[in-house]
């Protein structure tokens, strides 16, 4: 069979980008950066932006929020801001001041918002940090580098509630918390505020004679307003190159910060035993722990930040979820030391106008750093007692510039050997290793060239482990290492934009550990239809006697981004070898992923919508045997209307393709093809009560259906009250559901092994529950509950004829037995009459969980904090597939809970 080979498309990852950047350049001029052409704006084009002035502060200023010291007076004064809506273009309609001044230690900053409508026109809401308000805010981002990439991001509210971000590009960092002040007052006038930020917060050139870019946002939620200082257009693309002048700052010198928080914590768990017999378990068990983390700037730009046996009790729980598939799980990182300055380490993002069933490079996923042990107790162990997570015994990161203007991101951690104790078959307390002591290195460097207009960049990753137990080493890799580049472009005043990357990995250990990674879904190596290969310099063959895995990955996407018609193209590639996810996440190798779009945007508003988009296009896959895995077309329309609505639909066709993972390492099946529609409805979010309604529907072309429908709902019950629902409801319907597989000598068909499918039956229901209540700007209670229900009833078992086929047979009576107990419920099926070989339980299930946690948390002064949280978590589940909403409900709260309390206290001392 002629098949469709891979390497055109690997080919026009790498020249793609070489060609994009090669394009802008012609007819263009050397320039004094390094001989880069000026792809940020066409020749001879000076875009004129605005300019404000800082002075020095000569007289005191007390922060009060009233703008009535002298000082004040003296600042030149910014203003002329003008709409981005609702009338695009035109003068702000209310008019803002903003003025400058800074001292030997801190800037400060003074605006006043004025409201033709007075006091009763400013909406101010009382909300935790970092929350969206949906009320009155003024924003200042700052490119404090002036290298038209860095942004640092400080937001008030007419409450006095803060918003801070900082930015290693392209991302915002919305942990970044700084020690920084601010006052604000509402009057007959409008409302105004005064900030004052220490320097030592914030990371700057050491010059004496500081040019900054910066923009300024205010919004008014009375008029739904957004009127900015730097103008650009919506259709266009804007950030820092479009920023204005921040100018006049002189530094006679530049602080040296350091930070240092030592906190303590106690814990009290009241949690059910799962074994009563076991001495392992106890009701309730009480502990306290200590550590510290540290902030010092080693240069005027580099800042290091490290913490010692860290602590992440308040972080809320995870999401309940049911996987029944091969891959794993991805959960978002929630512990603060690895979020904040996280977008410095991003690395392969991915960016599209429509697209599905793809992700971008990710070579560090911090939640492999403390994860669960990999090893496990003895087959035949009757009790054990199993560390929930690896401990952290410390880890650092440097981050910032260098006098050249590198971005640098450095980290490191260590994770300490992880025991676990069991009492086995003979009645013996045993004690076995599972997981070994672990370093974790992180490298990202950036360069800004051309004006911000193209950023270089690389990345390397490298763990290493001390394997000294021979379960662990027939099990982990040794040692794992990633090494990548990437390219982001801009030109024609950033009409045009190109981001690459490609990534070499290796991963080396035993022949065992190198053998379970070669037979993981991610490559499925031993599939029996594979053709020949061969492993060179990279692996793509299944070898017993392996010691290293090697592969490569990449990425390209050329698109334009501005004007009403727009487009992009792109292609994602990942050899078969590839593997980065001892510190990185990968589901999938081996394929090739090709998209393309045309983008229509008008932003114009008229009588009928505010704004209008349109997208259409498709996608498609291959792995490197040249079977199509995946294919599919889409279109997609979205509006914002008068009344500030926002809908949008899309549907997707998706032909029948060939899938390569389905027999979990047998050879590849078709699977039907299915047809998607979806939308999107949500009311006007300055509202006291905010709508959203979600639903979709699929249709295969087996006859099957599925269908989800959700409901957003944010009542602001008050000022400082906010409370989020999301309901949520799915059903979901296939027939080529795996369920096991047995080898079997007479399955000719399938090489030897008899692959068991079903039909399946799925119905999920939650209900997401998030409070906010906010007593002070310092002051806030977060309350999150997730009740959860999902259940699944297989039916009409089957396998598949032959490979590459749509085509099943469906196990009769005479070919599948079924063993019930006494309440008629399947507890186990046969084929052929053949329990001892070919037998299973019953894959039905229904299960129950209810995750939530309550944070209290007090900044009791400036950088220190009091965290009182309480978790409870309710689960069980039944092996019955039915699904009955008051049964199933009701049995979420008849659960028993399980319940942790603890109370966290840091201080901060800092200068």
């Amino acid at each position: 069979m002629r098949r469709h080979h891979p390497f055109p498309s690997i080919v026009l990852a790498v020249v793609l980008p070489m060609l994009a950047l090669a394009r802008p350049a012609l007819g263009q001029g050397a320039t004094s950066n390094g001989g880069l052409p000026a792809l940020g704006l066409p020749p001879g084009h000076r875009e004129a932006r605005p300019e404000a002035r800082a002075m020095p502060r000569q007289t005191p200023v007390t922060l009060d929020g009233r703008l009535d010291e002298a000082a004040w007076q003296a600042a030149p004064v910014a203003t002329e801001f003008t709409q981005q809506d609702p009338n695009e273009g035109q003068p702000a309609t209310q008019r803002t001041e903003v003025r400058f001044l800074y001292d030997d230690d801190a800037l400060y900053i003074g605006a006043r918002m004025y409201d033709t409508a007075g006091r009763a026109g400013v909406h101010g809401r009382l909300v935790r940090r970092d929350q969206q308000s949906d009320g009155d805010y003024i924003a200042f981002v700052f490119d404090t580098f002036h290298d038209h990439a860095g942004r640092t991001w400080l937001q008030v509210n007419p409450a006095g509630s803060k918003m801070d971000m900082g930015q290693a590009a392209p991302n915002m960092d919305m942990s970044w918390d700084p020690i920084w002040d601010v006052a604000t007052s509402v009057d007959s006038l409008g409302w105004t505020s005064e900030m004052r930020i220490p320097w030592s917060q914030l990371r700057f050139p050491k010059d004496s004679l500081q040019t900054w870019g910066m923009q300024v946002w205010r919004y008014e939620e009375r008029a739904n307003e957004t009127s900015m200082w730097a103008f650009w257009r919506k259709n266009e693309q804007g950030g820092p190159p479009r920023f204005g002048h921040l100018e006049g700052l002189r530094m006679a010198s530049r602080p040296r910060g350091f930070e240092l928080m030592p906190y303590a914590v106690s814990r009290a768990s009241f949690v059910r035993p799962g074994d009563p017999t076991s001495p392992y378990e106890h009701a309730r068990d009480y502990a306290w722990r200590a550590g510290a983390d540290v902030k010092a700037l080693l240069t005027s730009t580099l800042t290091l930040d490290a913490t010692i046996n860290p602590d992440f009790g308040q972080v809320e729980a995870d999401p309940a979820v049911v996987n029944l598939s091969a891959f794993e799980t991805f959960f978002q990182e929630k512990r603060p030391f690895f979020v904040e300055g996280s977008g410095l380490f991003d690395f392969g993002g991915l960016n599209c106008y429509f697209c599905s069933n793809v992700s971008g490079m990710s070579l560090f996923y911090s939640r492999r750093i403390g994860r669960p042990p990999h090893g496990s107790a003895p087959d035949d162990a009757l009790h054990v007692e199993q560390p929930e997570n690896t401990t952290i015994l410390g880890a650092a990161k440097v981050t910032g510039r260098t006098a050249s203007g590198l971005q640098v991101g450095l980290l490191d951690a260590t994770t300490s050997t992880a025991d676990m104790r069991y009492i086995g078959a003979n009645g013996l307390p045993g004690q076995a290793r599972v997981e070994p002591f672990t370093n974790y290195f992180v490298g990202r460097v950036k360069k800004n060239l051309a004006g911000g207009s193209v950023r270089l960049g690389a990345m390397g990753t490298s763990v290493v482990r001390e394997l000294n137990d021979p379960q662990l080493t027939n099990l982990l890799p040794g040692h794992a290492e990633a090494v990548g580049a990437d390219l982001d472009a801009t030109w024609k005043s950033q009409m045009y934009h190109m981001m690459a990357n490609f990534v070499v990995s290796n991963v080396s250990g035993s022949d065992s550990a190198m053998a379970l990674l070669q037979r993981a879904p991610a490559r499925y190596f031993q599939r029996p239809d594979r053709g020949d290969h061969g492993n060179g310099l990279f692996s793509d063959a299944f070898d017993p006697t392996a010691t290293a895995l090697r592969g490569i990955g990449g990425y390209t996407r050329v698109a334009k981004e501005q004007g009403i018609l727009r487009w992009e193209t792109a292609v994602n590639f990942r050899s078969p070898g590839f593997e980065v996810n001892d510190l990185g996440f990968l589901s999938r190798g081996d394929y090739i992923w090709q998209n393309a779009n045309l983008f229509a945007y008008w932003s114009k508003p008229t009588r009928w919508y505010r704004e209008v988009a349109l997208i259409a296009g498709g996608q498609q896959e291959y792995n490197f045997e040249g079977d199509r895995t995946d294919g599919q077309f889409q279109a997609y329309a979205e509006t914002q209307t008068p009344n500030y609505w926002n809908v949008n639909v899309f549907a997707i066709v998706k032909p029948s393709w060939a899938d390569d993972r389905a027999t979990r390492g047998g050879p590849v099946v078709r699977q039907p093809g299915w047809h998607m529609l979806f939308s999107n409805i949500n009311t006007d979010g300055r509202k006291p009560v905010m709508l959203g309604l979600h639903p979709d529907y699929n249709w295969a072309d087996d006859g099957t259906h599925s269908y989800d429908l959700n409901l957003e709902v944010r009542l602001r019950a008050a000022s400082n009250l906010v409370i989020d629902l999301t309901p949520s409801f799915s059903h979901g319907e296939g027939t080529t559901q795996y369920v096991t597989s047995f080898t079997d000598p007479t399955a000719t068909s399938f090489y030897g092994r008899r692959v068991v499918f079903a039909d399946l039956r799925q119905n999920t229901i939650s209900l997401d529950t998030r409070l906010s209540a906010t007593f002070t700007p310092n002051l806030t209670l977060e309350l999150y509950a997730q009740p959860f229900v999902a259940t699944g009833a297989y039916s009409r078992f089957k396998e598949y004829v032959r490979p590459r086929t749509l085509e099943t047979h469906v196990f009769d009576a005479t070919q599948l037995s079924v063993t019930r107990d006494a309440a008629g419920q399947p507890t186990t099926y046969c084929l052929f009459s053949n329990c001892d070989q070919f037998s299973f339980g019953n894959p039905d299930f229904n299960v129950r969980s209810l995750r939530g946690n309550a944070v209290l948390r007090w900044e009791w002064r400036p950088g220190s904090t009091i965290f009182l949280v309480w978790q409870q978590t309710r689960a069980g589940n039944e092996s019955f597939g039915d699904f009955s909403l008051g049964r199933d409900v009701g049995a979420v709260f008849r659960q028993h809970a399980d319940n942790i309390l603890q109370l966290k206290v840091s201080y901060w001392f800092g200068r």
